[in-house]
């Protein structure tokens, strides 16, 4: 069987199953296992540049979307030279990655093979395992599934029900993009939960919200988590400025009692892959240090201070 994994997230779940071996292509977004995915052939390309600050690729994002229905590009030819059989791609998000309609117009063109296409849409936590389960059938690895699926949830409620003997639940923002301000929505909030703090922004299954200054300082979270979408951490510490520059960051809870983090969203939390669980367990090392270390700090976050 030959696969074609056209999301971040899938890829790292064919590779989770113990089938990286049958992958012959990949998105352009695809990094992990990088033993696995830096040979393959990268299939996709967005339509806009990368570079910038976020105002600029929120700005480039709107423009190709008024020209276009698509900010991703397939490069039909060379996903017909890999003659897959198996396609996995996503309907969740047009913008985060190369979506349904995307695959299905190219594999429209192709002539040589007609591959089944796997669509994933992980709105929320549970998502998740659903999404494990159909590429294992997909990909006839179901047993693997099943142990995979059994693993993480074991995984996570052990965080779960330690994070349930803290004697507080903070409240947290978690901030998916800078400018313009935007909260996490889908798995994070569930997540924060999980992780024993009371998420604030955004709601569990539905796509993150934009947010206001004013949302924020009314109401006024004890903890910041800045986990910008498709960034890491360097990356996001260069527009930190644009948050601390703001009259209203000084006068924070959290900036005033030292509880703004820099966590690397790109890698963990905007996946909506089996790293969910590191996810977890970087949230719980922010929110409950005295119950948690695993490690992730200096690597998964950082502390913010200006």
């Amino acid at each position: 069987m030959r696969v074609v994994s056209l999301i971040a997230s899938s890829t790292e779940i064919v590779c989770a199953l113990g089938a990286g071996d049958l992958l012959v292509g990949r998105s352009h977004e695809c990094d992990h296992p990088r033993a696995v995915v830096e040979p393959l052939p990268v299939l996709t390309a967005p339509k806009f540049a990368v570079d910038g600050s976020s105002a600029r690729i929120d700005q480039r994002v709107k423009e190709v979307l008024l020209s276009s229905l698509s900010v991703y590009k397939v490069d039909v030819d060379a996903l017909e030279a890999v003659r897959p059989d198996v396609i996995i791609t996503q309907a969740q998000c047009e913008v985060c990655a190369v979506s349904l309609k995307d695959v299905e117009a190219a594999v429209c063109q192709m002539v040589s093979t007609r591959p089944a296409i796997v669509s994933l849409e992980p709105n929320g936590l549970e998502d998740l395992f659903t999404d494990i389960q159909k590429v294992a059938a997909a990909l006839r690895r179901e047993e693997a599934g099943r142990a995979l699926v059994a693993s993480l949830r074991a995984r996570i409620e052990a965080i779960a029900a330690r994070a349930r003997t803290a004697p507080t639940r903070p409240t947290v923002a978690c901030v998916e993009w800078i400018e313009p301000l935007m909260a996490a929505g889908n798995w994070m909030p569930t997540l924060v939960e999980l992780a024993g703090g009371v998420n604030l922004f955004g709601e569990a299954n539905r796509h993150s919200p934009w947010m206001t200054w004013d949302d924020l300082v009314a109401r006024d979270p004890e903890v910041i988590v800045v986990l910008p979408c498709g960034f890491d951490i360097p990356r996001t510490l260069t527009e930190m400025h644009l948050l601390a520059d703001r009259p209203e960051w000084a006068r924070l809870r959290a900036v005033r009692d030292g509880r703004v983090v820099v966590a690397d969203g790109n890698q963990y939390f905007n996946r909506p892959g089996p790293r969910l669980v590191e996810s977890l367990e970087i949230l719980g090392e922010v929110l409950h240090p005295e119950l948690f270390a695993f490690g992730h700090e200096g690597s998964g976050w950082q502390r913010f201070r200006v």
